[in-house]
């Protein structure tokens, strides 16, 4: 389906989840870019009527700049193929497992693509199995986004806190092997991959603060890293957005670069974040696509999800 400056464009942005506030500055700014290419944009902050608001508006496709759940976990792609709306990136189960961290791990293990060794304690149990090789730990929710409940424990007794403090965010947890290295993210757009960034954040720890505190985090775009590893790391992302059926629009693969250059996948995020902090803009822009035409690039590829996975 092609989209011209007369299509009705709905973006849907703000929503429910704890990344409401970055969803909003997302939403604002791809509305902005959508106008700018003339189309007629209507912006819509979710919320429990979206529904009647989606039917009333009479958009022709929409645009999520949703984040977390509710918008990136096939909830919101599952009300708009019920209304027949096309919309922008993966479809329905494909955002429900890359959103879901174990699933996730568990389809990429499956085509024995690399992802740190996990556990998943059960709420209540006394003694938590941590993954093999021990400290140090990352503690994270299993469905949320932007770092939202993360935690590096160095030690048995921090993590009763780290549990608990993920587990503001998600009833289920994950216990997740660290792994020391470089941090790197692989933007894919229409199946093919961007420049990759390093991430270098203030304190070492890529939390909720250094992703969108301006100033808080140094991007090397592209990563200086040798170029035989960055395509074994952008073959590797393009292929892990493939398995878990990522194939339309733009998805982001985060990863770590152990200090004998192996790489392992992170998470693959479905809706990546549109503020000024961002890394999909970012490394289009350093593929030479300006931030106008990453907008319009992810609006064309928009459309009903028409297969299971």
């Amino acid at each position: 389906m092609k989209f011209t400056p007369k299509t009705r464009i709905g973006v849907l942005y703000g929503g429910l989840s704890g990344e409401r506030e970055v969803s909003l500055k997302s939403g604002k700014a791809v509305g902005l870019a959508l106008q700018e290419l003339g189309y007629l944009v209507t912006l819509i902050d979710v919320d429990r009527q979206v529904v009647e608001r989606l039917k009333e508006s009479r958009i022709e496709v929409v645009f999520i700049a949703l984040h977390g759940a509710y918008g990136e976990d096939g909830t919101i792609q599952g009300v708009l193929e019920y209304l027949k709306i096309p919309y922008t990136g993966p479809g329905v189960m494909a955002s429900s497992i890359a959103m879901n961290k174990v699933l996730s791990k568990r389809v990429l293990l499956s085509y024995d693509i690399p992802t740190p060794a996990y556990t998943v304690p059960d709420e209540g149990a006394g003694e938590i199995a941590v993954p093999l090789g021990g400290y140090p730990l990352v503690v994270k929710p299993v469905a949320e986004g932007s770092s939202l409940g993360l935690s590096i424990v160095s030690g048995a007794e921090q993590l009763p806190e780290a549990l608990v403090e993920a587990r503001k965010y998600s009833r289920q947890v994950m216990i997740e092997s660290y792994i020391p290295g470089l941090e790197l993210t692989a933007a894919i757009l229409g199946g093919e991959a961007l420049p990759l960034i390093e991430i270098r954040a203030r304190g070492g720890v890529y939390d909720y603060r250094a992703k969108y505190t301006k100033g808080y985090t140094e991007y090397l775009v592209p990563a200086p890293v040798n170029p035989d590893i960055a395509r074994k790391v952008q073959d590797m992302a393009k292929l892990s957005a493939r398995v878990l059926g990522c194939v339309r629009g733009a998805v982001r693969v985060d990863f770590r670069l152990d200090m004998e250059n192996r790489p392992y996948v992170i998470e693959v995020n479905t809706v990546p974040g549109m503020t000024e902090t961002s890394l999909l803009p970012q490394a289009a822009e350093a593929a030479g696509i300006d931030f106008i035409t990453l907008i319009d690039r992810i609006l064309q590829g928009a459309g009903l999800d028409l297969a299971p996975f």
